[in-house]
């Protein structure tokens, strides 16, 4: 199984992540814009993951609730700004646990011999909340979030 990359350079308001996965480049795309495929991989093992708005479409908004084994919800919403089916996305994302904390996510899906390389690139608002989510576990979540991707793809 392929593993998350992280790049997270200091000083700098960005963070990529990448990852290959063993499916083709389609497919992943409908995984990341599907909204009945979306719970079954987005968020940590153990969270629901409940799509509440999903407008696959520049001007679109999204948003998630992830209810958590302890009972609590967290959800995270954005607005679409590009869509180019099935090389790129473009949103915003804002945990709704901390407002104005905006970040810009491009997300680059590149087929490789029938593989799929997934680039993931999520600019802050400062260094400041680059390194707040760095310490907030997003790392963790990610490589769960992806593991669990990366497991549905073979299903489908």
């Amino acid at each position: 199984m392929s593993k998350l990359n992280v790049i997270a350079e200091p000083g700098t308001q960005s963070i990529i992540l990448t990852r290959d996965f063993d499916a083709p480049r389609e497919l992943v795309f409908r995984a990341f814009t599907d909204p009945t495929l979306v719970p079954k991989w987005w968020g940590p093992r153990g969270s629901e993951t409940t799509v509440d708005k999903m407008e696959v479409r520049p001007g679109g908004i999204w948003r998630y609730v992830h209810s958590n084994p302890d009972g609590s919800e967290d959800a995270f919403h954005g607005v679409y700004h590009d869509v180019v089916a099935p090389e790129r996305l473009v949103f915003t994302f804002e945990y709704e646990g901390m407002p104005g904390h905006v970040l810009l996510e491009t997300v680059v899906l590149e087929e490789r011999d029938g593989k799929t390389h997934v680039t993931d690139t999520s600019v802050f608002q400062s260094v400041e909340d680059r390194d707040g989510m760095l310490q907030s576990g997003m790392e963790e979540g990610a490589t769960d979030s992806w593991d669990r991707l990366s497991e549905l793809l073979k299903t489908l």
